[in-house]
């Protein structure tokens, strides 16, 4: 059997090459998709193993379309050290034979190789895309197997209304601003509304903090070579890997302005460039963003563009904040308890009366992000096999009260009114008051903003912009 193993870790792809032969595989490996491409060009393997790392969002899914194109009939497995179990889910229904996360049982993956190869043997078909469980699924069976849901659906009133109306738009081609406080769990909502549609449509996940304008341009409508400074090879970007799917950019509120030109265009006549390219690329893309501010707010402040937010606002959802919906805490931190266990390799019991009780009273300004690292921290000390007690929990929730923040000295408004605010509405007084309540530290200033430190840092930078 022909096995060609592609990853740039040298040490392990001889390794894991050494390994596969000692049980009769015919191995070849390389270091790049680039030498892959050219391996399968010139002979046939029955099986492609990939070991490159998944550095963003996006990575396993641009990896996916680029092998689509080169393997041929081969099974591709993935390994990688952190890939969710909701992407490899993904990449199963996108046609990936099933997916390993570092470090596995070796036998796992040559019973895989064995099955494939009697597939093969047999003239079986090969199984249908998303039909059987990634392995990553079968490394932990003796403890709590993770849910296939991404999410956790809920059973609060305001959790219901919102998958209304996901189920409601989720199988049109609309466009959708997903609103949100940040931890909310925006994301999740958007693949939900993609998937709704179409479940082994691509979805492409776009980051748009952190992209500067140069980078916006690349990410969403890729590259030629030689296009700039340090294009070594051609880039194909978000909007060709989404195409006859879904592209979910989040944060799009902090995206360029310039660049928010591009993107209105590449909406309306549905085809774009590559940045150094003479030809347009044909596309056909469902739009979905994220906000944790007002975009109408931000058009009326000249922030963003007013022709872009009307052709994205074709139906917009809210997801609530997590002390909005308090009956569906305990759901969460089952879910959340699950994971750590599965990656502790623990058996960690609910938390206990008195844990529960200070988890329900805090008002979780980083909501479900923020309860997911409580409750995988307290994972981590708690003893196996035993209920998680209120020592274990941080000091800020052991410590919380429903009563407002102190006043400072001279008696000024608490800085928390300013939590009860869209984002997009707090305004400099408001920071200044809250950067002065904690003693100017950035990441408690944030906490009483209801702002996670990045989106502080963005509005610094903008509000110093009109100064």
């Amino acid at each position: 059997m022909k096995v060609l193993v592609i990853g740039n870790d040298r040490n392990y792809v001889s390794f894991l090459s050494k390994k596969l032969h000692e049980v009769s595989m015919e191995i070849k490996d390389c270091e790049s998709l680039a030498d892959a491409s050219i391996l399968l060009g010139k002979e046939a393997f029955e099986v492609v193993i990939c070991c490159l790392p998944l550095l963003r969002k996006s990575c396993p899914f641009e990896l996916m379309a680029e092998l689509n194109n080169c393997v041929g009939n081969a099974a591709i497995v993935i390994i990688s050290d952190n890939i969710q179990l909701y992407a490899a889910m993904e990449l199963m229904r996108q046609g990936v034979y099933t997916c390993f996360n570092r470090p596995f049982p070796l036998e796992q993956l040559t019973k895989v190789l064995e099955e494939i190869k009697a597939q093969a043997g047999g003239d079986k078909a090969k199984p249908a895309p998303g039909s059987q469980a990634p392995e990553i699924m079968k490394q932990a069976p003796e403890k709590i197997v993770l849910s296939k849901k991404r999410y956790v659906r809920g059973v609060s009133t305001v959790a219901n209304k919102m998958y209304s109306q996901i189920d409601l738009v989720g199988p049109t081609s609309f466009s959708v601003i997903v609103y949100g406080e940040t931890g909310t769990g925006k994301e999740a909502v958007a693949h939900r509304v993609a998937t709704a549609k179409s479940a082994t449509s691509p979805y492409i996940a776009v980051d748009c903090g952190c992209l500067t304008k140069e980078l916006a341009l690349s990410e969403l409508f890729g590259h030629e070579k030689g296009s700039f400074t340090g294009a070594v090879a051609k880039k194909i970007g978000a909007f060709e890997l989404a195409n006859n799917g879904t592209l979910f950019l989040d944060e799009i509120g902090n995206l360029d302005y310039e660049v928010q030109g591009f993107l209105l265009r590449a909406i309306q006549e549905r085809k774009i460039r590559r940045v150094g390219g003479t030809e347009d690329v044909v596309t056909k893309v469902r739009i979905v963003v994220a906000s944790n501010e007002n975009l109408s707010a931000a058009v009326k402040s000249g922030k963003f563009r007013e022709d872009l937010y009307h052709r994205l606002n074709e139906f917009e959802i809210t997801v609530p904040s997590l002390r909005a919906r308090p009956e569906d805490l305990p759901l969460f931190i089952e879910q959340f308890l699950a994971e750590a266990n599965v990656e502790l390799g623990k058996a960690v019991q609910m938390p206990d009366a008195g844990a529960m009780d200070a988890l329900q009273q805090y008002n979780w300004p980083g909501n479900i992000r923020e309860l997911k690292n409580v409750i995988r921290r307290a994972c981590l000390f708690c003893p196996d096999q035993t209920a998680i007690k209120s020592n274990y929990l941080p000091e800020e929730i052991l410590n919380y009260t429903n009563r407002e923040p102190e006043m400072a000295e001279n008696n000024t408004a608490p800085v928390i009114t300013a939590k009860m605010k869209r984002v997009g509405a707090i305004t400099v007084d408001d920071i200044e008051e809250a950067l002065k309540l904690s003693n100017y530290n950035k990441t408690q200033a944030a906490q009483y903003l209801g702002i996670d430190r990045k989106t502080l840092y963005n509005k610094l930078k903008r509000l110093n912009g009109d100064n």
